[in-house]
């Protein structure tokens, strides 16, 4: 691939600050406006802002991003919204992966890559408020490029109107689109989110799509925005709606039990987890996505 990527590479990196901007805003806007509840009487959750580093083997620039966690909010207990550049050469074990999952010609013999992209996980104080993951990224190679990511919901109470909600919006910016992007994604991240050795899904799923190249990198830029402005549209109203509900001793234990399964699956099959983990970015970073206290049966 002989095209020149730079000015692609950098107006992605600058969509995923924008959206991560639009996020910690609307987030800390959501605790300002958490005046009920056994929590109201707290200080309004605000973000702590540390930036994070990829380690390269040979101590060249290798990138890095910003992570940004709430813990101890009013209506969210932990949550945390990354954005990352990082950039180098892949280890030998990610470069042998990537070759034999991606089927990219040349990715044995040149381990270049580039990567960005924003990652979002929220755990939140109220068992009738369920956790959200989002992500999208942009990955490059010297051979190709690609887009991924999507968002899913993970209540502990399931509430039937919550998820079509939360999917109905999901597939509206899907439809501008194409109608069939939709019911493609949506089965993918039922296939993708599913726990094999529990034999259930972690949530009421979502979307979910990785190697996104039709071509057209305008257009699946352009899409990969959308399924970033979906997020707060799809996520913010089903929260609102269940954060002032009262909740049993019995609905917190459900809820923690549930934060095992979501641990259990992000720490043994998410991609993302494994792919920062094996390139050497900040392992504090990676593991964000961890809920603060849970329980397993």
């Amino acid at each position: 691939m002989t095209e020149d990527f730079t000015e692609r590479k950098a107006r992605a990196s600058a969509w995923f600050r924008t959206l991560r901007d639009e996020i910690v805003a609307a987030f800390e806007a959501l605790e300002d406006t958490q005046t009920e509840g056994p929590f109201a009487d707290l200080a309004p959750g605000r973000f702590e802002v540390t930036e994070t580093t990829r380690a390269s083997d040979d101590g060249s620039d290798a990138g890095g991003g910003l992570m940004s966690v709430m813990r101890g909010g009013r209506v969210f207990e932990k949550v945390g919204v990354n954005i990352s550049t990082v950039y180098g050469a892949l280890a030998p074990r990610a470069q042998a992966a990537m070759a034999a999952r991606k089927g990219v010609p040349g990715m044995d013999t040149d381990p270049r890559f580039w990567a960005s992209g924003i990652s979002l996980v929220a755990h939140m104080r109220n068992p009738h408020a369920p956790a959200v993951h989002m992500n999208t990224r942009m990955f490059w190679t010297p051979q190709t490029w690609w887009f991924g990511g999507g968002s899913d919901l993970n209540p502990c109470i399931e509430k039937p109107e919550d998820t079509a909600d939360f999917h109905k919006v999901l597939q509206d910016y899907c439809d501008k689109h194409d109608p069939a992007l939709y019911p493609k994604y949506k089965a993918w991240a039922d296939e993708y989110f599913f726990v094999p050795h529990r034999g259930r899904a972690r949530g009421v799923g979502g979307i979910f799509y990785d190697d996104r190249n039709t071509g057209d990198w305008e257009a699946d830029f352009a899409f990969t925005q959308d399924v970033g402005r979906a997020f707060l549209p799809a996520f913010l109203p089903v929260t609102e709606r269940n954060r002032n509900l009262p909740w049993t001793d019995a609905d917190k234990e459900a809820q923690l039990v549930h934060r095992g399964l979501y641990a259990e699956y992000n720490l043994v099959y998410d991609r993302g987890t494994k792919f920062g983990l094996e390139t050497g970015h900040d392992a504090t970073a990676v593991l964000m996505s961890l809920p603060p206290e849970a329980k397993w049966p």
